[in-house]
């Protein structure tokens, strides 16, 4: 019985035994899982720390982009204004010069006199030199350029030392233009290459020259292709939808439709289309007046450089595909091409004969290539030009 008794108590002890061991193992296994899940735990937070760092980096990104955004729309817009001023203040510039000029050098105001003089008879010359003066003042309606207009039958002619033998009194006496080109008719051999092209990508351009036609339409007066696009640059009018406008294509297939109606009377006119990437500005002047302009232009765009550019005809092609519908007919005078848009000032002394504005790229100068029928006239005045 005893023997029995030892025996159960020798089993109870090694189960015992069993079960301390085992609850060691336990209990270093929960330590060793402990460890695990702290450590788990700090990756978490330091995940969950980066994660917030991040979205508030993002968060920063997001209000440096919107106020960049906010920025840039606040210089387009002053860059909008600042070139409404220049167009306002070019205006008033050509009516204060044309206010001088009608006071005419070293003019200037008389003290009143002690004694009052006797009214002069309506037939004396200082009475009708002031009916003269009074004349040219403006009316109340009417507008800074209109009266600018108005006074160039005033001005003066210029002095032996000037650039041009001449000041113009209107547009049929403008002299010292340049070259003039005549195409007589529509045909495909009619055209003029100017070369080189563009050398550089163009931002801005201005394109300006002395227009006469009696043809029902414009026809294409100016076409520039490249590889790429055979539209780059185009005006022209044989598609427009009235026919006294001209499409004023940049990068087929955007354009603007302008109004030139008044080019179809057969009589010399001065145009200058002007253009710049900055807000798509462009505006159409048309014997000095500002006749059409718009925003959102191919805005941002660059004319691409190593094209083709001929006057006289439209390219389907790189240099070629003519068709005679499109086919300029009439004649071309002083053209010229900026790259960058001029001020209204400048536009204004263009079409006067006063002054060539500096940095043209191109002018008939260039015309590399003339064929067909088409004429090269040196002419003294544009009042002879063919």
């Amino acid at each position: 019985m005893a023997l029995v008794v030892n025996q159960s108590q020798a089993t109870v002890q090694s189960d015992l035994g069993h079960l301390r061991t085992w609850m060691r193992k336990t209990h270093r296994r929960s330590r060793k899982v402990d460890s695990r899940l702290l450590a788990l735990g700090a990756t978490l937070r330091e995940r969950s720390q980066q994660r917030a760092l991040q979205r508030k980096a993002q968060e920063a990104q997001r209000e440096a982009l919107s106020s960049l955004a906010l920025d840039l729309q606040a210089l387009q817009d002053t860059l909008a204004r600042l070139m409404q001023v220049v167009q306002s203040q070019g205006t008033r510039l050509d009516t204060l010069e044309g206010w001088l000029q009608v006071s005419g050098p070293g003019t200037t105001v008389p003290a009143r006199p002690p004694t009052q003089p006797e009214p002069p008879s309506a037939s004396s010359p200082k009475l009708q030199g002031s009916r003269q003066v009074l004349r040219a003042l403006p009316e109340p309606g009417d507008s800074p350029q209109d009266f600018a207009d108005h006074l160039q039958g005033t001005r003066e002619p210029p002095g032996p030392g000037s650039q041009w033998t001449r000041l113009p009194e209107r547009p049929g006496e403008i002299c010292n233009i340049g070259p003039a080109l005549v195409f007589p008719n529509a045909s495909t051999e009619n055209v003029v290459f100017l070369s080189p092209g563009f050398l550089l990508g163009l931002r801005a351009l201005s394109v300006c020259t002395w227009i006469r036609t009696a043809s029902g339409h414009l026809g294409t007066l100016l076409s520039y292709a490249t590889e790429e696009n055979d539209n780059k640059l185009v005006l022209h009018g044989w598609d427009s939808l009235s026919p006294g406008s001209i499409h004023f294509v940049i990068g087929d297939p955007a354009f603007r439709e302008l109004p030139l109606q008044q080019l179809l009377d057969g009589q010399w006119h001065h145009v200058c289309v002007i253009w710049t990437s900055i807000l798509g500005k462009y505006w159409l002047h048309v014997d000095r007046r500002l006749v059409a302009t718009g925003s959102r232009f191919r805005e941002g765009y660059e004319i691409p450089p190593g094209g083709s550019l001929v006057l006289g005809q439209e390219q389907d092609s790189m240099g070629g595909g003519f068709d005679s519908s499109e086919s300029f007919v009439g004649s071309v005078a002083g053209l010229a091409m900026w790259d960058r848009a001029l001020f209204p000032r400048e536009v204004s002394h263009l079409a006067t004969g006063k002054e060539f504005p500096p940095g043209a790229i191109l002018t008939l100068a260039n015309a590399a290539s003339v064929g067909g029928f088409v004429q090269r006239v040196n002419c003294t005045c544009l009042e002879l030009c063919p």
